[in-house]
Order: C-alpha cells, then structure tokens, then sequence
C-alpha cells in the first residue's frame, strides 16, 4: 500500500481546492462579458470591467508570493478562495447596483483571489520535486496542473453561459457562491500542514526577483499573454455576439470548448516539445522557447490577411482561433515550467509571484487594448497588435539560458 506523504496530500488538496475556484472564475468571467454585452455596453465599457480584476492580480502576485514564503501555501489558498466567495456575493445585489464601479470593485476582488490561487498552486509542486535528473517529472507536473487548470477554466466558461439561459445571472451567482463556500469549508479543515514556507522569512524587499533567468522569462510571459488577450478576452466574443449573430449559449459554448482544448494541449506539452524523459538532457530551454513562439507569432498576422481579403471568418477566424490556441497553449505550458525550474528551493513563491505578476500585468495589456483597438479599429488591429507583441516575446526569448 502506498503512504502518500503529508506534504504530497496537501498539495492535491491544494490543487482541487485550485479546480473548484477556476470553475467559478471561468463562469463569472463568461457571465460578465455576456450580461453586460446584453444590456448594450460597448467592447470597451467591457473591457473597462475586468481593469481592476487584472490590475490587482499584478498587485497580488508581488505581494502575494511575500506573503506565501512567510506564512505557508495552504494559508494563501485559503484566504483566496474567501476572497472568492465575497467578491461572488457583491453580485448578488439588486440589478440598479450592478454598476460599472460596483462591478469593477468585485471584479478587483475576484483578481486578487485567483492570483492567490493560482500562485499557491503553481508555487507548491516546486515542494514536490528536485535535483537535476527529476526535471522531466517537474515538467510534466506543471503541464498537468496548467492544462487541467484551463480545460475547467473553459468548463466554466460553458457553465457560465448555461447558467445565465437557465437561471439568469442573479440566479447563476448565488449558485457557485454557495458550491464555493462547501470548498472553502472543507479546505478550512483539511489544509493544515505548512507548505512552501521559507527558512529565513524573507523582508518586503525580497519580492522582485533578483534573478536574471526569471527577469527575462517574466518580461517575455508579459508580451506572450498580452498578445492571447488583446483579441480573445473582448474582442472574439463581442465579434462572434454582434457581427456573426451568435447567441450567448453558443459563444460561451464556443470558447469554453476552445478553453477546453487548450488546456489539453498544455497537459500534452512535454510530449510535443520533445521532453517525455526524466533526463536533464531532455529538459528545453532557450531554443524550445524560441522556436515555438516564432511558430505562433505568424498566426494571428495569418489571420488578419485573410479577413481584410474577404476570407470567410467562419472558416478563417474560427479555425485560426483553434490552430492559435494549441500553439500558444504550448509556449504558456514552456514558459510555466521553466518558472518553477528557475525558481529558488527556498521560498519557491516569491519568484513564482514575481513572474505571474508579469503574466497579470500582460494579461492587464491585452484586455484594455483588446477593448480599446476593437472599439476604434476592429477585431483586424487586435490580430495585428497580436503579432507585434509576439515579435517582442521572440526577441526577448534569445535571452534566456539554453540549459
């Protein structure tokens, strides 16, 4: 019989508890886009609603990954999925006050607690693993947790958009807040043990990174997902609502199929970037991470010249969207485990915060353009704009270590 050993049970504790709560972060953020696309607000007043989500995970991620090295994961997981449930039940109000300052408030709530999620997670399998020859085995547990983590994220979002045909987004709200508190309770109670904590207890200062490998991924992380969320968070679904016609179940059915798949992708990334032994010999560094976002950076420039030429966007946009999204799921799944390769045994969290809080700070980028250039210009200047920012990941990857 095998003893799973208590730092190993916290961790998968600490990764279901990361499922329940990416369920409910990719249904809230389907419901939000679609709802208030429903009651006429334009692509950017859209935008405009996720600004403080993405702001204060950029916030969070610093100060979060501090605060995880001084007091344990298991803690920050914790006040995570709390943070969770309030900023659900401040939607939970008569429909007057759903205003655009209110909703940004509780959409500033949700970012800061799904970057202490996400950070508590990614940081904790470094706990798991270590030495050169276990890499491999790193690598696949990261592709694991990404991928897993974003096929629920696309479940969520197929959840949102059936719960806002089914029971309307008050009704929808009070439904994952209610399964959320379930999680959280438990997890009160099985998440004891101290995970991640640093030896010394790190000072405030600690939290930018002083190592040049992460510098350089986190500024290339920040171009790479910048580039996915200047034309997907806003502009795919308002263009696939106002001018293909599409109603919200099959735009959120849609999306969350691409997320779906996406993620599966991630968790197959090992296999397709050539890493399936446990060898350091296998483990890929800068030529992997080269190569692979040169292949997507030609994708959405691909795409924009086949539009502006007449090409059909069922066939063009759609199957370019699906083609974007196994490439980029490739690179996200590279550059997440290199993170966690680079990143200090001791206190793991500070660099991992450090970095995700490029990735927020990308994902802040993109999601105020993605509304702001497909308001003036059209869903054409996001693709552009797209492939710009993947010139920028390209040559800040050359700078990475090849080993």
């Amino acid at each position: 019989m095998t003893v799973v050993s208590p730092a190993l049970r916290q961790y998968l504790i600490i990764t279901g508890n990361y499922w329940a709560f990416t369920l409910t972060d990719g249904a809230l953020r389907m419901l939000v886009v679609l709802y208030f696309n429903d009651l006429g607000y334009s692509a950017l007043s859209i935008a405009m609603l996720f600004l403080f989500y993405e702001f204060f995970g950029v916030v969070t991620n610093l100060v979060g990954g501090w605060l995880g090295a001084r007091i344990g994961l298991n803690r920050t997981m914790n006040i995570g999925l709390g943070v969770q449930i309030i900023s659900l039940a401040m939607l939970l109000v008569p429909a007057a006050w759903l205003t655009v300052p209110w909703v940004m408030l509780a959409q500033a709530m949700s970012g800061i607690a799904k970057d202490l999620n996400k950070m508590s997670a990614k940081s904790a399998v470094k706990t798991l693993v270590s030495g050169a020859d276990a890499q491999g085995r790193l690598y696949r547990y990261v592709a694991l947790l990404t991928g897993s983590k974003n096929t629920l994220k696309g479940v969520g979002f197929f959840l949102g958009g059936a719960l806002l045909t089914l029971l309307g987004f008050e009704g929808a709200v009070m439904v994952m807040t209610l399964a959320l508190l379930v999680v959280w309770q438990m997890s009160l109670i099985l998440l004891r043990q101290d995970l991640g904590k640093a030896k010394n207890k790190p000072k405030f200062r600690d939290i930018f990174s002083k190592s040049r490998p992460v510098n350089i991924l986190s500024a290339a992380r920040l171009c790479l997902f910048a580039s996915r969320d200047v034309w997907f968070v806003v502009a795919v679904p308002v263009y696939l609502s106002s001018y293909l016609g599409w109603d919200n179940w099959l735009v959120g059915s849609f999306l969350a199929s691409w997320v779906i798949a996406y993620g599966i992708v991630q968790a197959l990334a090992p296999m397709l970037t050539g890493a399936v032994k446990g060898s350091a010999e296998n483990i890929p560094g800068r030529t992997a991470a080269v190569g692979w976002v040169a292949l997507l950076m030609a994708l959405p420039a691909m795409i924009a010249l086949t539009l502006q030429s007449g090409g059909d966007p069922h066939w063009w946009l759609l199957g370019g969207l699906w083609l974007f999204g196994a490439v980029f799921a490739v690179n996200s799944s590279l550059h997440s485990f290199l993170i966690v390769h680079y990143a200090s045994e001791d206190g793991v969290s500070l660099d991992v915060g450090f970095y995700y809080m490029a990735n927020a700070a990308g994902r802040l980028l993109g999601t105020v353009l993605s509304g702001l250039l497909y308001q003036q210009y059209g869903l054409n200047a996001c693709l552009w704009f797209s492939s710009g920012l993947l010139l920028l990941t390209f040559i800040i990857s050359f700078a990475l270590p090849e080993k």
